[in-house]
Protein backbone atom coordinates (compact mmCIF):
# COMPACT_ATOMS: atom_id res chain seq x y z
CA UNK A 1 0.00 0.00 0.00
CA UNK A 2 0.98 3.58 -0.46
CA UNK A 3 2.73 5.18 2.33
CA UNK A 4 1.83 9.05 3.38
CA UNK A 5 2.73 10.79 6.51
CA UNK A 6 -0.01 13.19 7.73
CA UNK A 7 2.16 15.99 9.96
CA UNK A 8 -0.15 18.38 12.09
CA UNK A 9 1.88 21.29 13.13
CA UNK A 10 -0.79 23.60 14.64
CA UNK A 11 0.89 24.42 18.12
CA UNK A 12 2.01 27.95 19.21
CA UNK A 13 5.03 28.94 20.73
CA UNK A 14 3.54 29.68 24.53
CA UNK A 15 5.33 26.95 26.52
CA UNK A 16 8.96 28.29 24.44
CA UNK A 17 8.02 32.22 25.86
CA UNK A 18 7.90 33.35 22.23
CA UNK A 19 5.14 34.15 19.49
CA UNK A 20 6.97 32.35 16.77
CA UNK A 21 4.53 29.04 16.35
CA UNK A 22 7.13 26.03 17.56
CA UNK A 23 7.22 24.28 14.18
CA UNK A 24 8.51 27.50 12.15
CA UNK A 25 11.46 28.04 14.93
CA UNK A 26 14.73 27.38 13.87
CA UNK A 27 16.67 24.05 14.46
CA UNK A 28 20.36 23.34 13.20
CA UNK A 29 19.75 25.88 10.40
CA UNK A 30 15.87 25.61 9.21
CA UNK A 31 12.22 25.16 10.98
CA UNK A 32 11.29 22.67 12.88
CA UNK A 33 8.77 21.06 10.55
CA UNK A 34 10.94 21.01 7.64
CA UNK A 35 12.77 18.16 9.76
CA UNK A 36 10.04 16.64 10.25
CA UNK A 37 9.18 16.29 6.84
CA UNK A 38 12.26 15.23 5.36
CA UNK A 39 12.67 12.60 7.83
CA UNK A 40 9.17 11.10 6.59
CA UNK A 41 10.10 12.09 2.74
CA UNK A 42 13.41 10.28 2.85
CA UNK A 43 11.33 7.22 3.52
CA UNK A 44 8.98 7.48 0.71
CA UNK A 45 6.11 9.03 2.19
CA UNK A 46 3.80 11.49 0.38
CA UNK A 47 3.84 14.43 2.68
CA UNK A 48 0.53 16.07 3.53
CA UNK A 49 0.66 18.73 6.38
CA UNK A 50 -2.20 20.77 8.05
CA UNK A 51 -1.45 24.59 9.56
CA UNK A 52 -3.47 27.19 10.46
CA UNK A 53 -4.76 28.91 7.12
CA UNK A 54 -3.61 32.20 8.60
CA UNK A 55 0.10 30.40 8.26
CA UNK A 56 -0.18 29.36 4.74
CA UNK A 57 1.40 32.54 3.82
CA UNK A 58 4.41 32.34 6.66
CA UNK A 59 5.00 29.12 5.70
CA UNK A 60 5.35 29.98 1.62
CA UNK A 61 8.12 33.01 2.87
CA UNK A 62 9.94 30.07 4.28
CA UNK A 63 9.74 27.74 1.85
CA UNK A 64 10.59 30.36 -0.37
CA UNK A 65 13.54 31.74 2.08
CA UNK A 66 15.60 28.16 2.84
CA UNK A 67 14.66 26.49 -0.82
CA UNK A 68 12.56 24.21 0.57
CA UNK A 69 10.91 22.04 -2.63
CA UNK A 70 9.78 18.90 -1.10
CA UNK A 71 6.76 18.14 -2.81
CA UNK A 72 3.77 18.30 -0.18
CA UNK A 73 -0.13 19.14 0.12
CA UNK A 74 -1.65 21.18 2.79
CA UNK A 75 -4.52 21.52 4.52
CA UNK A 76 -6.16 24.13 6.67
CA UNK A 77 -6.42 22.42 10.42
CA UNK A 78 -9.98 23.13 12.47
CA UNK A 79 -10.59 24.16 15.89
CA UNK A 80 -8.91 21.33 17.53
CA UNK A 81 -6.46 18.32 16.94
CA UNK A 82 -9.27 16.21 16.30
CA UNK A 83 -10.78 18.59 13.77
CA UNK A 84 -7.03 19.27 12.08
CA UNK A 85 -6.90 15.52 11.55
CA UNK A 86 -10.30 14.89 10.41
CA UNK A 87 -9.44 17.51 7.93
CA UNK A 88 -6.05 16.07 6.90
CA UNK A 89 -7.43 12.56 6.47
CA UNK A 90 -9.78 13.80 3.70
CA UNK A 91 -6.74 14.08 1.48
CA UNK A 92 -5.93 10.58 1.96
CA UNK A 93 -7.73 7.99 -0.39
CA UNK A 94 -8.87 4.27 1.19
CA UNK A 95 -6.09 1.80 0.33
CA UNK A 96 -3.36 3.26 1.88
CA UNK A 97 -0.86 3.92 5.12
CA UNK A 98 -0.52 7.16 7.10
CA UNK A 99 1.53 7.99 9.71
CA UNK A 100 0.30 10.80 11.49
CA UNK A 101 2.53 12.52 13.55
CA UNK A 102 3.69 15.87 15.07
CA UNK A 103 5.00 18.54 13.35
CA UNK A 104 7.32 19.60 16.18
CA UNK A 105 8.99 15.51 16.75
CA UNK A 106 12.23 16.15 14.13
CA UNK A 107 14.17 13.52 15.79
CA UNK A 108 11.68 10.67 14.57
CA UNK A 109 14.25 7.96 12.97
CA UNK A 110 13.82 5.95 9.85
CA UNK A 111 13.93 2.72 11.99
CA UNK A 112 10.77 3.91 13.68
CA UNK A 113 8.78 5.42 10.95
CA UNK A 114 9.76 1.58 9.29
CA UNK A 115 8.18 -0.42 12.31
CA UNK A 116 5.42 1.60 12.02
CA UNK A 117 4.66 0.62 8.83
CA UNK A 118 5.56 -2.93 9.02
CA UNK A 119 3.11 -3.01 11.78
CA UNK A 120 0.47 -0.85 10.34
CA UNK A 121 0.35 -3.25 7.05
CA UNK A 122 0.32 -6.45 9.46
CA UNK A 123 -2.15 -5.64 12.10
CA UNK A 124 -4.32 -2.19 10.72
CA UNK A 125 -2.54 -0.04 13.29
CA UNK A 126 0.45 1.03 15.03
CA UNK A 127 1.67 3.48 18.09
CA UNK A 128 4.77 4.47 19.54
CA UNK A 129 4.94 3.82 22.78
CA UNK A 130 8.12 3.99 25.58
CA UNK A 131 8.58 2.46 28.80
CA UNK A 132 8.56 5.50 31.48
CA UNK A 133 11.87 5.82 32.87
CA UNK A 134 10.46 7.72 36.23
CA UNK A 135 8.21 6.35 39.24
CA UNK A 136 4.24 6.96 38.96
CA UNK A 137 2.02 7.90 41.30
CA UNK A 138 -1.87 8.25 40.89
CA UNK A 139 -3.07 11.21 42.74
CA UNK A 140 -6.90 11.39 43.25
CA UNK A 141 -9.42 13.96 43.45
CA UNK A 142 -8.89 14.59 46.93
CA UNK A 143 -5.61 14.78 46.72
CA UNK A 144 -5.01 11.41 48.05
CA UNK A 145 -1.97 9.29 45.89
CA UNK A 146 -0.43 5.86 45.86
CA UNK A 147 2.41 4.07 44.05
CA UNK A 148 1.79 2.46 40.88
CA UNK A 149 3.91 -0.55 39.31
CA UNK A 150 5.23 1.58 36.15
CA UNK A 151 5.72 -1.84 34.24
CA UNK A 152 1.99 -1.09 33.18
CA UNK A 153 2.14 2.10 32.03
CA UNK A 154 3.30 3.10 27.96
CA UNK A 155 3.99 6.94 27.20
CA UNK A 156 2.18 7.29 23.79
CA UNK A 157 4.23 9.00 21.02
CA UNK A 158 3.52 9.44 17.03
CA UNK A 159 3.65 8.22 14.73
CA UNK A 160 0.59 6.22 14.98
CA UNK A 161 -0.22 4.52 11.98
CA UNK A 162 -2.83 3.08 10.29
CA UNK A 163 -4.38 1.55 7.39
CA UNK A 164 -6.51 4.32 5.83
CA UNK A 165 -9.93 3.16 5.64
CA UNK A 166 -9.75 2.61 9.52
CA UNK A 167 -8.95 5.71 10.77
CA UNK A 168 -10.98 7.29 8.38
CA UNK A 169 -14.15 5.24 9.77
CA UNK A 170 -13.41 6.02 12.95
CA UNK A 171 -12.59 9.56 12.68
CA UNK A 172 -16.02 10.00 10.97
CA UNK A 173 -18.40 8.48 13.19
CA UNK A 174 -16.41 9.44 16.26
CA UNK A 175 -19.36 11.16 18.59
CA UNK A 176 -17.14 14.23 20.33
CA UNK A 177 -13.72 15.44 19.56
CA UNK A 178 -12.18 15.31 23.41
CA UNK A 179 -9.56 12.59 22.19
CA UNK A 180 -6.01 12.71 23.38
CA UNK A 181 -4.92 10.92 20.41
CA UNK A 182 -5.69 9.36 16.99
CA UNK A 183 -5.25 5.71 19.03
CA UNK A 184 -7.94 6.68 21.05
CA UNK A 185 -10.80 8.13 18.15
CA UNK A 186 -9.70 4.00 16.58
CA UNK A 187 -9.86 2.57 19.90
CA UNK A 188 -13.52 4.15 20.24
CA UNK A 189 -14.69 2.66 17.02
CA UNK A 190 -14.13 -0.85 18.82
CA UNK A 191 -10.27 -1.76 17.34
CA UNK A 192 -7.89 -3.00 19.29
CA UNK A 193 -4.70 -0.88 19.59
CA UNK A 194 -1.03 -2.49 18.71
CA UNK A 195 1.70 -0.90 20.44
CA UNK A 196 5.41 -0.97 19.53
CA UNK A 197 8.94 0.16 20.66
CA UNK A 198 9.05 3.95 20.07
CA UNK A 199 12.33 6.16 20.78
CA UNK A 200 13.13 8.08 23.69
CA UNK A 201 14.97 10.39 21.50
CA UNK A 202 11.78 11.29 19.33
CA UNK A 203 11.16 13.98 21.72
CA UNK A 204 8.50 16.92 21.49
CA UNK A 205 9.43 20.14 20.95
CA UNK A 206 7.58 21.79 24.21
CA UNK A 207 10.21 24.08 26.06
CA UNK A 208 13.59 25.85 24.74
CA UNK A 209 15.26 22.88 26.36
CA UNK A 210 13.65 20.68 24.35
CA UNK A 211 14.92 22.70 21.56
CA UNK A 212 18.68 22.18 22.90
CA UNK A 213 18.44 18.61 23.07
CA UNK A 214 16.89 17.68 19.85
CA UNK A 215 19.59 20.25 17.68
CA UNK A 216 22.18 17.74 19.58
CA UNK A 217 19.99 14.50 18.63
CA UNK A 218 19.76 15.88 15.01
CA UNK A 219 23.79 16.56 14.85
CA UNK A 220 24.39 12.85 15.90
CA UNK A 221 21.78 11.67 14.02
CA UNK A 222 23.47 13.11 10.40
Amino acid sequence: MKQYALIVAGGSGLRMGVELPKQFLILAGKPVLMHTMEQFYNHGCELVIVLPESQFAYWDTLCNQYHFNLPHSRVAGGSSRFHSVLNGLALIPENALVAIHDGVRPCISQEVIHRSFQMATMRGNAIAAVRPNDSLRVVNDDDDNHSVNRDYYRQIQTPQTFQSSLIKEAYSKARHSNFTDDAAVLEANGQAIHLFEGDYRNIKITTPGDLHIAEVLLLNQN
